[in-house]
């Protein structure tokens, strides 16, 4: 079976040293960037209160929304595709919600189940256009990103004229979808739910084995007799229906659905299973790395308030983070193929 600790040591490789084979694990560069980076806004940010609780809480719950969304992402990029469209299904999810519960008086199960269906639909809609055109699952999903943006702000303005419904009573959905403790959204254990549910997929089932192929070589996997088409259907309907979930989470925590909402996510989530470890050309990485990618974003996005720097310069933190990434993750399985086909 996959196991999470992947590494790119060949079978016949001689036996090598223990920090050699450590730095061959696919987490532990950003397990020693997360540490690296965390210990750095302890010491600056620690008197701005980034090592309280509610500081915790902060980064903490800002990779949990990320990560729901990173983590399947991070699966379909090991499998060699994009999905850009998560962003719109966000906004979709929550203005589908919005509008049924807090518009027409739907009672929320259905708007729910309506929210995840259309999940489901444009999963579907972007596997079929991969498999069946052979166009780039950046292009396609790009341009689903923006039909659906524009179908769903259009929609919620026909109806309600107005961007932004707001969600008067939620229900039952409110205790499930929006509690907290300690200033720790419930967000963070559905986002251990989704870890632990990825986990077992890739470590104890057959499409943990089927995704790794399909990245690592598509004719090859297919000749293996791995259902190819099957597993890219199966991760993007997992991409954007964990994307309404997320948007059906912000729409009963805030009490509101905004159709605008969510664009953040389309370049956060990849950025997110880079600087875990993920490889942009398909076929490496973990659960573990793209868990640890979402931590490292968190600690930036709320470290940089604590410290009391202008905000300004998140960005510049984030792609810097994302080109030292890139780098180190090339340069070690570099080093891993070519000691490969030394010792073959």
């Amino acid at each position: 079976m996959a196991v999470m600790e992947q590494t790119l040591q060949s079978p016949s490789a001689p036996t090598i040293s223990p920090v050699e084979r450590l730095l061959r694990i696919s987490w532990i560069g950003p397990l020693a960037a997360a540490i690296v980076i965390w210990i750095f806004f302890a010491i600056v940010g620690g008197a701005g209160g980034f090592t309280t609780v509610a500081g915790t809480a902060g980064w903490l719950n800002t990779a949990a929304e990320l990560g729901i969304i990173a983590i399947p992402i991070g699966l379909l990029m090991i499998a060699g595709e994009f999905d850009l469209s998560t962003g719109s299904v966000v906004g979709a999810a929550a203005i589908t919600v919005a509008l049924g519960t807090g518009f027409y008086g739907i009672p929320v199960a259905y708007t729910i189940l309506m929210a995840l269906s259309l999940g489901v639909v444009v999963g579907c809609f972007n596997a079929f256009l991969v498999s069946r055109t052979k166009l780039p699952s950046f292009i396609v999903t790009l341009a689903s990103n923006f039909i659906l943006a524009g179908t769903s702000l259009g929609v919620s303005r026909l109806i309600s004229g107005s961007s932004n419904v707001s969600i008067k009573d939620a229900g039952w959905a409110e205790p499930l979808l929006s509690t907290k403790w300690y200033f720790f959204n419930i967000s963070v254990l559905w986002y251990l739910l989704a870890i632990l549910i990825a986990a077992w997929v890739m470590r104890q089932t057959r499409l943990g084995n089927w995704i790794l192929a399909t990245g690592g070589n598509q004719d090859a996997a297919r000749r293996a007799g791995v259902p190819v088409n099957r597993v890219k259907l199966i991760l993007f309907i997992w991409t954007a229906v964990s994307a309404a979930f997320v948007g059906i989470m912000s729409a009963v925590m805030y009490n509101q659905g905004n159709a605008a909402q969510g664009q953040g996510y389309v370049f956060q989530t990849a950025i997110a299973a880079v600087i875990g470890g993920v490889l942009l050309t398909g076929g490496f990485g973990s659960v573990i790395g793209i868990v640890l990618g979402t931590f490292i974003y968190g600690i930036v996005s709320l470290g940089l308030f604590y410290t009391g720097w202008p905000t300004d310069w998140l960005q510049t933190f984030i792609g810097s983070l994302l080109v030292v990434a890139v780098l180190t993750n090339n340069l070690i399985r570099q080093r891993a193929l070519n000691r490969g086909k030394k010792t073959s």
